[in-house]
């Protein structure tokens, strides 16, 4: 095969820089994404596995996945699509986008959502939206669709701007970081046991992202990988999937409504900036980790945990 006649077929569909070619990746994988779910409904319910599934949730996350489109696809028109082109307009290099580049840029896309995924861990700011992610009590592919629509108002597409600064074309980080997410939503199951040992070594697999999901104090604030483990591996935030996993946060928020899963931590941690207390203690609470609590005693929930009231 002729690896750069291949490519320069597939470039008009990446090319454009104004375009938010992660949200139309994803909208164009919906009637798969939806084949797969029920393709995986039939296989639990075959072999007697629907004891933890709820078609509640499962509302829930599809409600949480369209407000998310939209909130995405408004902020990136509005706000961050000019911000993001901006830099571009200033970029340092003209990084040349071919069949040679694609994997080892597609790696630094994913070099840079290891960093994102692991301060929406460790920074409460952005943990107010994953956190979002997060709440899902049970793991099947709907669970994917669980998504939060502040994301773009936190700044995740922050963690992508070095690649675009040093010249990668804002649609070409944004098309393969939307390749990342989509298959990320496949290993969001609990129908794939371990896979062999140099897979699971080298790739997020269902095994490496169910321990991800675990409330399990060994499990927190691991397997940060989207597509590769590797990163997670060189970093010290790997961990084995060895015992079942208890998916969720440490407090459950119990609800399915769509404003309370959006707004709940997001809220809390706002509500811990304006308590009374010295004012760099009260802002530590939008960069510490979500468990972090003050040094004056005032406590805060922390890790989402409190429920919106």
């Amino acid at each position: 095969m002729d690896w750069n006649h291949w490519f320069e077929l597939i470039r008009p569909f990446i090319g454009g820089e104004q375009v938010d070619w992660k949200q139309v990746l994803l909208t164009g994988m919906a009637p798969i994404f939806v084949l797969a779910f029920a393709v995986e409904y039939q296989y639990l319910k075959k072999h007697g596995r629907l004891q933890r599934f709820s078609w509640a949730a499962v509302r829930a996350n599809v409600g949480l996945a369209v407000v998310y489109q939209l909130a995405e696809g408004a902020v990136h028109l509005l706000i961050s699509g000019a911000i993001i082109l901006w830099i571009y307009q200033h970029r340092l290099f003209d990084v040349p986008v071919n069949a040679w580049t694609i994997v080892p840029i597609f790696v630094a896309v994913e070099f840079c959502y290891y960093w994102f995924h692991r301060g929406s861990h460790r920074i409460r700011w952005f943990w107010s939206a994953h956190v979002v992610h997060h709440s899902e009590e049970r793991m099947n592919f709907s669970t994917a669709l669980r998504q939060s629509a502040i994301y773009s108002i936190t700044g995740w597409w922050l963690f992508f701007m070095p690649l675009v600064w040093l010249g990668v074309p804002p649609g070409v980080v944004f098309f393969l970081y939307a390749c990342d997410l989509a298959y990320q939503f496949f290993i969001h199951t609990e129908t794939v046991g371990k896979l062999p040992r140099w897979v699971e070594y080298v790739f997020d697999t269902p095994s490496n992202h169910r321990a991800h999901h675990g409330r399990n104090p060994q499990y927190i604030d691991k397997n940060y990988g989207g597509v590769l483990i590797v990163f997670d591996r060189w970093f010290g935030t790997y961990v084995e999937e060895t015992e079942p996993v208890d998916y969720g946060i440490p407090h459950q928020i119990h609800s399915n409504n769509l404003w309370t899963l959006n707004m709940h931590e997001f809220l809390a941690m706002w509500r811990d900036v304006l308590r009374p207390g010295a004012l760099g203690q009260r802002l530590k609470h939008l960069w510490a980790p979500p468990e972090w609590q003050r040094a004056d005693g005032i406590q805060q929930a922390g890790r989402g945990e409190r429920l919106a009231r």
